[in-house]
């Protein structure tokens, strides 16, 4: 496997490596070709994006307590982990055949070359090797994932198309889904909002890859009010700073591990491990599982991948020049293209 040098990056003393391990992290390029089926470009571009950057966003990478290395070039990390609780042996195994493409089997081998078992242990910190298994054919075995990152900001919406989605996750959550937090049933909804799976911003998108086909209800085929993108199947109930960490894919649901939470990021709320509550889950208008299992490609692709996508700051103070700070930010195409589409599509159908 080839890689191409990586710029230095910001060192960490919290991680059980050597500052030199992230300063070798791979820096993956910001659009690279899309190679998985579901890969589309943006909806539209809006700005070149190689606009100068001059602030430094949060890296992702630091404070990795858990290293991804080929096997076959061991001085380079391709990837890696800040391990909270709940993650295992077989997640490991999981989150890597989403950030690389394995055309054959593999093992994964620790600092020791002991091969990790692909069971429910606890994953430990520490390096993690992937040997791909002999073939017959000299070929590369795999290859970084190319699949494209939706760019996602903090995304509080209010508006015509978005008043019904709000009411039905209200009605069918009545909770914060992921910590628990219950509704008193006195009509005060402070610190809870409906959020989105997959992000309004991108209904082109959802449209031209037909991920309305997730939806299942309402069964008779009537129309969701704000289309099928708005359907309570893609929203789910959350504390409003638990939505900031969502949103941000600091955290994600698992659906293929009994629904469980993954942190990316340290967890200060004590959510690491816990599963969606079993009442949301025998719902008929649960959550869409092709969705939620997005999500959770696109936060492990976001935090995993490399040295992890770059972080947006979303705390603007009053008198702030937000359009000129996003202009000098990370990415700042994207960035832009998402706020102007949250904003406007909540209010206008802009697909069509």
């Amino acid at each position: 496997m080839s890689h191409s040098p990586a710029p230095p990056s910001s060192s960490n003393s919290g991680s059980s490596q050597p500052d030199t391990l992230l300063q070798n992290e791979i820096i993956i390029e910001d659009h690279p070709k899309d190679t998985l089926p579901h890969s589309a470009e943006s909806p539209s571009s809006l700005l070149h994006e190689d606009t100068q950057s001059t602030m430094l966003p949060y890296d992702r990478s630091r404070g990795r307590t858990v290293h991804i290395f080929d096997a076959s070039n061991r001085n380079t990390a391709i990837g890696g982990l800040i391990l909270t609780d709940g993650v295992t042996n077989a997640n490991l195994y999981a989150m890597v055949e989403i950030i690389v493409i394995v055309t054959s089997k593999f093992t994964l081998q620790n600092e020791s070359d002991v091969i990790v078992e692909k069971d429910s242990s606890p994953l430990q910190p520490g390096s993690y090797y992937i040997h791909v298994l002999a073939q017959l054919e000299p070929i590369e075995p795999f290859q970084l994932n190319n699949e494209l990152i939706l760019c996602r900001a903090l995304s509080l919406q209010t508006g015509t198309r978005v008043q019904a989605f709000r009411d039905s996750v209200r009605l069918r959550d009545r909770r914060c889904v992921i910590t628990g937090r219950e509704y008193f049933d006195d009509n005060n909804w402070r610190g809870f909002e409906a959020a989105h799976i997959f992000p309004l911003a991108y209904e082109n998108h959802w449209i031209e890859h037909n991920y309305g086909h997730w939806i299942s209800t309402p069964p008779n085929g009537e129309e969701i009010e704000g289309g099928k993108i708005n359907s309570v199947q893609n929203g789910i109930l959350l504390r409003s700073d638990i939505h900031q960490l969502f949103d941000f894919y600091d955290i994600s649901i698992n659906p293929d591990d009994n629904y469980k939470v993954v942190c990316f990021t340290r967890d200060r709320d004590g959510i690491a491990g816990k599963h969606l509550d079993q009442r949301l889950l025998d719902h008929p208008g649960r959550p869409a599982d092709q969705l939620l299992r997005w999500h959770f490609r696109q936060a492990v692709l976001t935090n995993m991948k490399g040295a992890g996508e770059p972080v947006f700051e979303h705390d603007f103070p009053p008198g702030s020049d937000i359009v000129g700070s996003i202009l000098k930010g990370p990415k700042a195409a994207s960035r832009m293209e998402f706020e102007l589409f949250s904003r406007m599509a909540t209010q206008l159908d802009l697909t069509e």
